[in-house]
């Protein structure tokens, strides 16, 4: 995730839309929130969040699609109990202060398979803008299940720093690189 200022043009706007209007939530045994940063200078760390809601809505035009996410920051998982246990605690997370990360589109723009979709971070008490850089997949009918099924990969930036979370500085990079795999399901009934 990137910051970005860049305006909205009238052109991405008026984009096809690759998916027809309606409400998709989140297949979450098909998706995934990953992470790497850079851990003594030298090598990387990976690790992903196995608690994610998210719900997606596209309306007629790019200006009527809206993102939400919802992750739980104790769902941290870097393949290390103990360093995970030690991420959760209140000297580098806290994620009793700090129980989710939100996400909320403020602009989505592009066409094709190549998008870009703008929002607002929080972490904790602290909301900064981010942009997203989001490959659309595809969409298929699920044979013998109700309902199509649309891909994404989104992949972003953020820093650490940005949000407060300046904790192991000269142990842990300030750049977390996050790639997030999601397959959405149309929600029958609810669209428009």
């Amino acid at each position: 995730m990137t910051h970005d200022n860049s305006p909205d043009t009238s052109a991405t706007s008026r984009a096809t839309l690759p998916l027809a209007p309606g409400d998709w939530e989140l297949d979450p045994l098909h998706s995934s929130v990953n992470f790497t940063i850079r851990h003594l200078g030298i090598t990387k760390v990976r690790g992903r969040f196995g608690e994610v809601k998210a719900e997606l809505h596209v309306g007629g035009s790019a200006d009527d699609v809206r993102v939400s996410a919802e992750i739980a920051l104790a769902s941290i998982d870097t393949g290390n109990a103990d360093r995970d246990a030690h991420t959760r605690s209140a000297e580098l997370l806290d994620v009793e202060k700090r129980p989710t990360m939100t996400f909320r589109s403020t602009r989505v723009s592009g066409k094709g398979e190549d998008w870009s979709m703008a929002g607002d971070l929080t972490i904790g008490d602290v909301t900064r803008p981010v942009t997203l850089a989001v490959e659309f997949g595809g969409a298929v009918d699920s044979p013998g299940r109700q309902g199509r099924r649309a891909g994404f990969e989104a992949t972003g930036e953020i820093r650490r720093g940005d949000f407060g979370l300046d904790f192991g500085t000269g142990l842990l990079g300030d750049l977390v690189k996050v790639q997030l795999d999601m397959r959405f399901i149309e929600t029958q009934g609810r669209g428009g």
